[in-house]
């Protein structure tokens, strides 16, 4: 039994959208009046319920800001936007549909709102991306207009450059750090309203993202750190691998081969999985029984196929292994932190990836016994922060490795 269900995926969700609490984005007892509104295992209830809280929230918000409480009206813009993200998660897939959408453009409104009262604001920036542009925040830790070391943010396969601000930026700023926060090919914007989908070079991504920070006085471009959580545990060093005026790398958690983690955690027979990526659509008949059966997988793909702009579970791991840190982790040449957690499935390949880097590197074990188990500490946060920022505190103020 969880906290709020014994459903899984939504567990997982309501969990994810308390976690933020620590920093602004939920009240415990609204998240918790929430979940007892909905039907367990109930998309449709799961998105009624969040986006009713969501809007009274914001409705909280729009009166704070008329009677001139600009920090009242902050502190509830900041948390209807993390439940109008929360509302859709479970909607994730193709076709799109149409309350995800809304539900997406009400989260980014009432984010650009508390951000707009935040002190110093929260600029929204727009960085140029092969003929169009990614949608970031640039979070100043000051006014001051002095060069400062920045951190760039890169989400995984489903978070948002809003809840980068939860995640990311409240505990950068607070340590006098800017951070810079961005949604890519596949994430926020950029996939549901550009149709732009993932893609495994990372670094072509980010390198704009570095260029775009470079033209910005109050950045220090010797001393820039990118950190990735979840699949941007992949991204990152990805990223890394070719962008080489990074100081700094964070993987949160650490990954190594998208294909051999599916091996790894899929139920398939010995034979098809040896098989993987040259397989039959008929290969994949007892496993796509099981997604059906599985809510929680069944999501999973449905996120994946969507994100990737693919047609198939075919066509997934055909293009899993292109997802790879082979050959390319040694070519980071930054000092980079390796979080693995206990409990988290997508970091069991941490290790493999610590152990491939040529470069300074750290790994940094959390457990369940210290609470901070399971995907990406997000019930630790707070311990992440001190142990990632502390490390990254020791890299920026060493002398540079020769």
């Amino acid at each position: 039994m969880g906290l709020f269900f014994q459903d899984t995926l939504f567990e997982r969700f309501a969990v994810r959208a308390l976690s933020h609490a620590l920093y602004g984005g939920a009240d415990f007892g609204e998240c918790f009046v929430t979940a007892a509104q909905i039907t367990p295992a109930d998309p449709d209830s799961w998105y009624r319920a969040w986006t009713a809280t969501a809007d009274r929230v914001f409705q909280i918000a729009e009166s704070c800001a008329a009677a001139g409480c600009s920090v009242s009206a902050r502190e509830a813009y900041l948390r209807a936007s993390n439940y109008y993200r929360t509302s859709y998660l479970p909607l994730f897939g193709v076709p799109v549909d149409v309350r995800l959408v809304e539900a997406f453009d009400r989260e980014a409104e009432a984010f650009a709102r508390a951000a707009a009262r935040m002190s110093p604001a929260v600029e929204a920036v727009e960085i140029p991306y092969e003929g169009t542009s990614l949608p970031g925040y640039f979070h100043r830790a000051d006014d001051s207009g002095q060069p400062r070391p920045l951190v760039i943010a890169t989400n995984g396969y489903d978070a948002t450059v809003h809840e980068a601000h939860f995640a990311h930026a409240v505990a950068a700023v607070r340590r006098g750090y800017h951070c810079l926060t961005f949604d890519g090919p596949g994430q926020g914007r950029p996939l549901i309203h550009q149709g732009l989908v993932f893609r495994p070079d990372w670094e072509n991504v980010v390198r704009p993202v570095v260029d775009y920070a470079h033209s910005r006085p109050e950045v220090d471009p010797q001393r820039m750190a990118l950190i990735g959580w979840s699949f941007g545990g992949y991204l990152a060093p990805r990223a890394a691998s070719g962008e080489h005026r990074l100081a700094a790398c964070i993987a949160d958690p650490g990954q190594w081969d998208l294909l051999e983690a599916l091996r790894a955690n899929l139920p398939l027979p010995p034979a098809v999985r040896e098989r993987l990526p040259e397989i039959a659509p008929t290969d994949l008949e007892a496993l796509q029984g099981q997604i059906r059966s599985n809510p929680s997988l069944h999501w999973t793909f449905q996120r994946a196929l969507w994100v990737h702009g693919l047609d198939s579970l075919a066509d997934y791991f055909r293009i899993a292994g292109d997802y790879s840190l082979r050959g390319r982790a040694e070519q980071i040449r930054c000092p980079t932190l390796v979080a693995w957690a206990e409990g988290d499935p997508i970091a069991r390949f941490a290790e493999q990836l610590h152990g491939a880097l040529r470069c300074p590197r750290t790994l940094v074990r959390f457990t369940k016994a210290e609470g901070a188990g399971g995907h990406c500490e997000e019930m630790a946060r707070s311990l992440f922060h001190q142990r990632a920022y502390d490390w990254l505190e020791s890299v920026f103020t060493s002398p540079p490795s020769r």
